[in-house]
């Protein structure tokens, strides 16, 4: 089956009735290349699946079927050759959420929450929103072009203290496109233990790797020692584009872990988007072709990008290893203390600003757009950019 991935989508409309963060958040003559959802259609089976559900025409309150967790077992199965069991899974409204509550069911007011940047905003808010202690460790910049950002556990070692009680983590990394090596992993699984630290393993970008035959090993699939300290969230949102519907899932194989994080979400969290949860399973069930699909599609606008970043003096791009998310050095592009502002204001593009990740100076970009918008984009910033 083909799949059109060419093919722009209007995702402005003046009513509102159809919002998007993305496209209206600026005027209506930006080009938009930053919050992580992608301008393609939903794989095809999630959006029968939405039509018959809504045919129904009732939405009352619902559960999450034995039918999608037995699908989210066999894809972990399949895809990352861990068999996980159906009553882990704790499905939930987002992986942001998750963050705040594992951090309310797992430490005390003033406990250390420590974080590893640069890193998605949401992870360096948790700590100050919770009434915690806010940590962070640096990654190893790439010292190259042809080298990647790396984890320090050195950075990890001098910041941690006898506070620290949680570690976010982010496998694969956002917003460095970093998919880990089993070394780092498995240096980073030794100081947990260590410090006896719990973990929440952010693994939402995972089925997005761009190498091909590449194959995602979640952290507790690698060390199960660590299965007893670790929360891993998974969600059909970057995967499929389905981040406007608010499903994800908890995976924790500690029983009493288990109940600890599902007595924190009493009252905090609302019940399952009947919507969310269909489109869950029909993306899990029948979406890997349009994945595979997707996959090549990203390959391509990543090798576009690193072209065009050669041709830009002063920026700096490590490719990513996942996603549809680059993260750019432009410290020296001569843009000023701002880069992110200099290209909305002066080029029309929108992309989202280093300084919110822990690291000024860069800017984050989403090619998971068109060719035809990415192209457009990439132009407006030559007539800044370009030697």
């Amino acid at each position: 089956m083909a799949f059109d991935f060419a093919t722009p989508i209007e995702r402005r409309h003046p009513n509102g009735g159809w919002a998007s963060q993305k496209w209206h958040r600026y005027a209506d003559d930006v080009l938009p290349l930053w919050v992580a959802d992608m301008d393609f259609h939903s794989p095809p089976a999630v959006i029968e699946a939405l039509h018959a559900r809504v045919s129904h025409g009732v939405y009352g309150y619902g559960e999450v079927p034995d039918t999608l967790t037995e699908t989210l077992c066999e894809w972990s199965a399949d895809h990352y050759l861990w068999p996980i069991q159906p009553e882990w899974q704790q499905w939930l409204p987002g992986v942001v959420p998750a963050l705040h509550l594992a951090a309310l069911a797992l430490t005390a007011p003033g406990d250390g929450v420590l974080t590893v940047t640069p890193i998605y905003p949401p992870f360096l808010a948790v700590a100050e929103r919770t009434g915690r202690l806010p940590q962070q460790a640096a990654l190893a910049t790439p010292v190259s072009a042809d080298d990647s950002w790396r984890l320090d556990i050195g950075a990890l070692e001098a910041a941690v203290t006898p506070q620290t009680r949680l570690l976010l983590w982010c496998h694969p990394h956002n917003p460095t496109g970093r998919v880990w090596s089993h070394g780092e992993l498995a240096a980073l699984a030794a100081f947990v233990e260590r410090h006896d630290l719990w973990v929440v393993s952010d693994e939402l970008h995972c089925d997005l790797l761009l190498d091909e035959g590449a194959h995602h090993q979640p952290l507790v699939a690698a060390f199960p020692a660590l299965a007893k300290r670790t929360i891993t969230l998974w969600a059909p949102s970057k995967t499929f584009n389905l981040a406007g519907l608010t499903t994800a899932c908890a995976v924790i194989p500690d029983k009493s872990l288990r109940k600890r994080f599902a007595q924190a979400t009493k009252g905090l969290l609302p019940d399952g988007n009947v919507l969310g949860l269909v489109a869950a399973e029909a993306a899990y069930r029948h979406g890997d072709p349009w994945r595979q699909a997707l996959l090549g599609v990203l390959r391509e606008h990543c090798a576009t990008l690193k072209a065009r970043v050669a041709t830009w003096p002063g920026v700096e791009m490590s490719p990513p290893a996942s996603t549809y998310l680059a993260w750019l050095d432009m410290r020296r592009a001569g843009l000023g203390e701002s880069p992110q502002a200099s290209l909305l204001e002066q080029a029309g593009v929108a992309l989202s600003d280093g300084a919110a990740f822990g690291h000024p100076g860069f800017v984050r970009l989403n090619f998971g757009t068109t060719a035809s918008q990415l192209e457009a984009a990439l132009a407006r910033m030559d007539t800044l950019l370009a030697g």
